[in-house]
């Protein structure tokens, strides 16, 4: 079997290509990552490289020592993943410390992967712990309309996930926990990484300001499936802020109330405000 032929390899290109179709992935803009069930290699391990050169992480992340990711590359550009997967893409495998990474294969050209790998796999730790093993795939994206809210609203959590909450009635059962807001930082350093991985412990979704998107999921359905539910809504507040500032109508607290009730999932009362 070739590596390029196995199920989560395939569904990595396909929601790269997917996402920059969408317009979120200009240049090199953007990157995802997947923690690969163990099992899922027993048929190629003759094919990775176990033999090359250890790199730091730039972070420490001891629980998720001994385990392969698949990852975005560094500069490499999302329209060219699905044309030559394997010069764009890589697996990598984490040390027994946490703290460094080995190419295992992929990025057959050169390079290293995405420079936000320590966001990446802090994340990943936390939403490890948090879910029960269950989150494996974590997804940055530059959608448009979500960083042209971050100029016009107040970068509160409340506030972000209220508005888009109300924008369509499925948003509160496609992200009930609601939105975590990381305020601008430089990309790619420690900073951002510790910032997000706090909010993701309680969320699935944060937005970086005037940056970008980051969401968390099971597999990668529904990781693309959460992004592209929160940017739809930012697209649809836009589009009303665009109209007028005050809405005439709206979906109201107790509304929101009834919907979990009937969808049977919780809402954080903080987001039910008057």
């Amino acid at each position: 079997m070739n590596i390029l032929d196995l199920e989560f390899v395939k569904g990595f290109i396909k929601m790269c290509d997917d996402g920059f179709n969408q317009g979120w992935h200009e240049r090199n803009g953007g990157n995802l990552t997947y923690r690969v069930k163990e099992e899922d290699l027993n048929d190629v391990r003759k094919l990775l490289n176990m033999t090359g050169e250890w790199f730091e992480i730039g972070t420490e992340v001891p629980s998720l020592a001994n385990e392969h990711f698949l990852v975005t590359g560094s500069g490499k550009y999302f329209r060219n993943v699905v044309l030559d997967p394997e010069s764009n893409i890589a697996i990598i495998l984490i040390d027994e410390t946490g703290t460094k990474y080995q190419i295992q294969w992929g990025l057959k050209d050169g390079g290293k992967p995405t420079s936000e790998l320590p966001s990446h796999l802090m994340n990943h730790a936390v939403k490890k712990e948090v879910s029960g093993g269950k989150h494996r795939v974590i997804y940055h994206a530059h959608t448009t309309n979500t960083i042209a809210l971050t100029f016009v609203l107040p970068l509160r959590d409340e506030v972000f996930t209220r508005e888009l909450w109300e924008m369509a009635t499925e948003c509160p059962v496609v992200f009930p926990s609601g939105i975590g807001v990381v305020p601008w930082m430089v990309p790619g350093g420690k900073e951002i990484a510790v910032a997000t991985s706090d909010l993701m412990k309680e969320y699935d979704v944060t937005i970086w300001a005037h940056h970008g998107m980051f969401c968390s999921g099971e597999d990668f359905d529904l990781t693309f499936g959460l992004m592209h539910t929160v940017e739809k809504a930012a697209e649809i507040l836009v589009k009303v802020l665009s109209i007028t500032p005050n809405k005439l109508q709206t979906i109201q607290a107790n509304e929101f109330r009834q919907l979990a009730k009937d969808f049977n999932v919780e809402l954080p009362e903080k987001f039910l405000y008057e």
